[in-house]
């Protein structure tokens, strides 16, 4: 993805979520010279990866296969490890109409995925076998606010602003925006977006970037590069 095109989403996603009425933290607002001049402050943002990522999992397509997220807050692993602590992870992300996020589960990390304000969110679903692996046959059960019901595989669940699913390791899901762009939240266990995203394709997490300008604001996959010496 061209460094530009990141600028522009990262312009266009905060506009979109002020609309809805959420506010990203102050650190979102850092230009990569403020955030290296605040790096010694900013060690638990920087190393739970908190802050803008930007992905069309390598492919190129942003349009069609992409996202756009926000982790506002992040756990550490070894609280979870340890059954205590921060535990938990936040993030916001925008899926676009028709815009796919591939289909993919989690090894660790149980997430609710909630369609907090635009049109409806679209999401697959596909059970796993016994190891975890995705299965073409298999159905399964998910939690939709609050109420257990049961999925066919490749079953496509719909859910308009405020409904909500709850998804487990093992349970395999793709989803995107239908009829319009979706600002979603996620709230879950603690977030591994570097081990934690096992996808069914052989498919990157992160985007190849195409430095054609200077960044606006930094990805949390440029922190190893600008931030960590």
């Amino acid at each position: 993805m061209k460094r530009s095109a990141i600028n522009e989403i990262m312009a266009q996603a905060d506009e979109m979520i002020r609309s809805y009425g959420f506010v990203l933290p102050p650190f979102a607002k850092w230009s990569p010279d403020e955030f290296q001049a605040r790096a010694d402050v900013a060690g638990h943002v920087i190393s739970s990866r908190c802050g803008w990522d930007i992905t069309d999992y390598g492919a190129g397509r942003f349009d069609e296969m992409g996202l756009f997220l926000f982790t506002l807050r992040n756990g550490r692993l070894a609280d979870l490890t340890r059954g205590g602590g921060m535990c938990y992870a936040e993030k916001l992300l925008i899926s676009k109409q028709d815009q796919i996020s591939p289909m993919h589960t989690h090894v660790i990390k149980a997430e609710d995925i909630i369609n907090r304000g635009g049109a409806t969110l679209v999401v697959e679903l596909f059970g796993s076998d016994a190891q975890g692996n995705f299965a073409q046959d298999r159905g399964g059960q998910v939690m939709c606010d609050g109420i257990m019901r049961d999925f066919a595989p490749g079953e496509k669940l719909r859910f308009e602003p405020g409904e909500c699913v709850t998804l487990m390791p093992g349970d395999w899901h793709a989803f995107w925006g239908e009829g319009g762009d979706v600002l979603i939240g996620e709230v879950s266990t603690v977030n591994d977006d570097e081990t934690d995203n096992v996808f069914r394709a052989p498919i990157g997490r992160f985007a190849d970037i195409e430095e054609d300008v200077a960044p606006t604001h930094l990805l949390v996959s440029d922190y190893d590069d600008w931030l960590v010496s």
